[in-house]
């Protein structure tokens, strides 16, 4: 059964919790600065693992010294949901591990 799409009302009180996250059309959104291009690539891996770990997968971009990532959900739509938050949060998590901010 597909996830539910979160109204806007839910979406901006989640994103409230989440610092640094925004809504950029129907997904949420995220970039992070990182000391070098190693530290960034081993970010993405973590995410990656994350992600695989979740079953649910984000658009990841790895830049030279950034990674952004924009969410949400293909079953409900392209819409952001629950799952699309629990990601930002496990994300959230592990970033300042590798040095991001």
């Amino acid at each position: 059964m597909p996830t539910e799409p979160l109204s806007l009302k839910e979406i901006e009180d989640r994103l409230a919790e989440l610092p640094g996250w925004s809504l950029d059309g129907a997904r949420i959104t995220r970039t992070y600065r990182l000391g070098t291009h190693f530290a960034a690539t081993a970010l993405v891996v973590h995410i990656a693992q994350t992600q695989e770990e979740l079953d649910h997968h984000s658009d990841l971009t790895l830049g030279y010294n950034t990674v952004s990532l924009a969410v949400n959900t293909h079953d409900a739509g392209g819409a952001v949901t629950v799952k699309d938050f629990e990601l930002a949060r496990r994300v959230e998590e592990l970033a300042p591990g590798h040095g991001a901010s």
